[in-house]
């Protein structure tokens, strides 16, 4: 066998696991949330609707082509950290815990997310990207994976770059990658959380950990929805002046005012075609 077949093969035996992974991912998140929304609804929702499909596309896309979108970057971004950053500050992280570098880098990516996440609204071309996220009327659990891969990719990049650059994690090493995965898996479960369509508020604590009310703002109708841009700390749209929550009320509507294409492929192509 050459050594291209068999890297030809060993690539579509690592896409094949990343897909049966996904698979299981998403047995498990619809045993955890299709009876929590149905008994929690915000909104009476049927989970087979026309859109089910389209949203299953979403799950898969977003799990397997952001990561080999950034498999470049991330390379590149880590190659800077080692030579920009000061030698004494990757040390002193160095030592830290794995907690406490995850925790830093919890904090840390939120800020970088946040402003990829804000840019995404306020700078029109990433916007026409991010608005295919926005494009559902109905919230729930798989909305979370409801993105275009070039903005899952960006808003990602934002959020991660940070945490390389000041050595809280880097894919160079083992730790390091360590602190990077289970920052990217906790705020992707927690996404699906934040998008569900369970009435559950913290009272008190919502402004520190976020919930499906802090996120389904975000998601209304109209302009209310430039608020409310961290994924996991609301604390950081207090300090950014961002941060929006009635106590005892929920959106009505969701969506946006543009038209967008009703295919898969359409809503991929839909941000790269010129827009009068």
């Amino acid at each position: 066998m050459s050594l291209p077949s068999f890297l030809d093969q060993q690539q579509l035996i690592a896409l094949l696991m990343s897909a049966l992974r996904l698979c299981a991912w998403l047995l498990l998140l619809l045993l955890i949330f299709l009876p929590l929304e149905r008994v929690f609804a915000v909104h009476p929702q049927k989970f087979l609707r026309k859109e089910l499909t389209q949203d299953l596309g979403y799950y898969f896309i977003s799990g397997l082509i952001p990561g080999l979108l950034l498999a470049v970057p991330f390379s590149l971004v880590a190659v800077a950290a080692h030579t920009l950053v000061p030698q004494t500050l990757q040390s002193t992280v160095a030592t830290w815990p794995l907690w406490q570098r995850a925790l830093a880098g919890l904090v840390v990516g939120e800020i970088g997310f946040y402003w990829g996440h804000r840019w995404a609204h306020q700078i029109p071309f990433l916007w026409r990207f991010h608005s295919i996220h926005h494009s559902a009327e109905q919230i729930y659990f798989l909305i979370s994976s409801r993105a275009h891969p070039l903005d899952n990719a960006f808003i990602r990049l934002c959020g991660l770059v940070p945490i390389y650059m000041l050595g809280i994690a880097t894919p160079l090493t083992p730790s390091g990658g360590a602190v990077s995965a289970l920052l990217v898996l906790v705020l992707t479960l927690w996404g699906f959380f934040i998008h569900s369509n369970i009435r559950w508020r913290l009272g008190p604590l919502e402004w520190l950990i976020s919930t499906p009310a802090f996120h389904h703002w975000h998601h209304t109708l109209g302009e209310q929805r430039d608020c409310n841009y961290s994924s996991m700390l609301p604390f950081i749209d207090k300090l950014f002046g961002t941060y929006y929550l009635p106590k005892h009320q929920w959106p009505l509507a969701y969506g946006i005012k543009a038209k967008i294409p009703n295919s898969l492929t359409g809503q991929l192509l839909y941000p790269l075609k010129i827009h009068r």
